[in-house]
């Protein structure tokens, strides 16, 4: 996750730039339930509105909790399929809460009437993420729901108006990117604390649509949009959350606009993105599935390092027998092609490995998601 908001700050309150650091324990997205009412075009976990056999009781998910805790895993971000369609959601968020993880629910929004909001800021949930792919018939065209955006947005102001931490994510395809300024403008119109920009990555049903998957001329000119947004909101000292996610080529990016528009701060800004690091799957960020396997991250679910019902998961992550976890482990990543000879290599740790196996076959590969030129990537 490229934390854009937090390094345009850099440019105005720069702090000194440290060594790569790491968390003590992965942030664990948890997918908790495949069960989803919505069918959207990039869901990555393929769900569907029916119940799926031998996924985690309460029990079992009370104990892994436990786990991770002695595990120091900081931060979970509880998810599905669409998590509120498990009924003893509430119950779970609770427990995470009361052991001290920063919590999070990443949900579709169209299932938080009054009472489940009422029942979320009860709990003290930190974050509630919830996905917009467009205004009105573009969402619910993308979410396989007529009515999806108007539900979505209904969840979205209950919680706002309880004092919950909102937060919008999108992500952008060919289809929707036209809508992006409309969406930004909708988050800023509704008060919402944070901004999410998720750039489509190749798996689950987003596989197979990946055709759709923004021209880089359009990637580069949205960024550079948001880019400018930030950069206003920054100058006119108003808090604000930007993030991008799923291609760790931004950063790169980003540092190409500093360099333009700021050239005084370009080397403090490489030292600080170097600090941040990139991709992370498989070292501070974890994913586990809604039957108990572990994956290198979400967009890895067809790759499984274990099971929380047969080992701890403190135990599946820190062993590197598994080859995918070894490589990703591994600092600089040994990566081929554009990748291997990235002058941002440091910045970027080899972007999305997903991608690349996707499209090439092999896990080190180029990521063919990067949007960087080869005069950029070279120098």
């Amino acid at each position: 996750m490229f934390r854009l908001s937090q390094f345009m700050r850099e440019l105005t309150a720069p702090t000194p730039a440290g060594p790569r650091r790491l968390p003590p324990g992965p942030v664990v997205i948890w997918n908790l339930v495949r069960r989803c009412n919505l069918t959207c075009r990039h869901c990555y976990s393929i769900s569907a509105d029916k119940d799926f056999a031998g996924e985690l009781s309460t029990d079992e998910v009370s104990s892994v909790l436990d786990d991770l805790k002695a595990f120091r895993v900081p931060a979970l971000i509880l998810s599905g399929g669409e998590p509120l369609l498990r009924s003893d959601i509430f119950a779970i968020a609770a427990r995470a809460k009361g052991l001290g993880f920063y919590t999070a629910l990443s949900t579709n929004g169209t299932l938080i009437d009054e009472r489940a909001a009422d029942r979320i800021a009860a709990i003290g949930i930190d974050y509630l993420g919830i996905s917009i792919d467009g205004i009105g018939e573009v969402h619910d065209h993308f979410r396989g729901k007529e009515g999806a955006f108007a539900h979505a947005l209904a969840g979205l102001r209950h919680c706002r108006d309880r004092g919950v931490k909102v937060g919008l994510r999108f992500t952008m395809t060919r289809d929707n990117e036209a809508t992006l300024p409309a969406v930004l403008d909708l988050a800023e119109g509704e008060g919402i604390a944070k901004f999410y920009l998720s750039h489509l990555n190749y798996a689950g049903r987003g596989n197979k649509n990946r055709g759709e998957d923004s021209a880089f001329a359009a990637t580069r000119a949205a960024m550079d949009a948001l880019f400018e947004r930030v950069w206003a909101k920054t100058g006119r000292g108003e808090e604000s959350e930007f993030v991008t996610g799923n291609n760790d080529a931004d950063g790169a990016f980003f540092h190409g606009w500093v360099a333009r528009r700021f050239p005084a701060h370009a080397e403090h800004i490489r030292a600080k993105l170097e600090q941040w690091g990139g991709n992370a799957s498989g070292v501070a960020v974890a994913n586990i599935d809604n039957l108990g396997n572990v994956h290198p991250d979400t967009m890895w679910g067809h790759v499984t390092l274990g099971n929380v019902r047969a080992r701890r998961f403190g135990d599946i992550w820190s062993d590197v027998s598994h080859p995918l976890m070894a490589g990703l482990k591994a600092f600089p990543r040994r990566l081929g092609g554009r990748c291997g000879d990235c002058r941002w290599l440091g910045m970027c740790n080899g972007n999305s490995r997903v991608r690349a196996e996707r499209i090439h076959g092999e896990v080190w590969a180029e990521d063919p998601g990067c949007y960087l030129t080869d005069e950029e990537v070279r120098g």
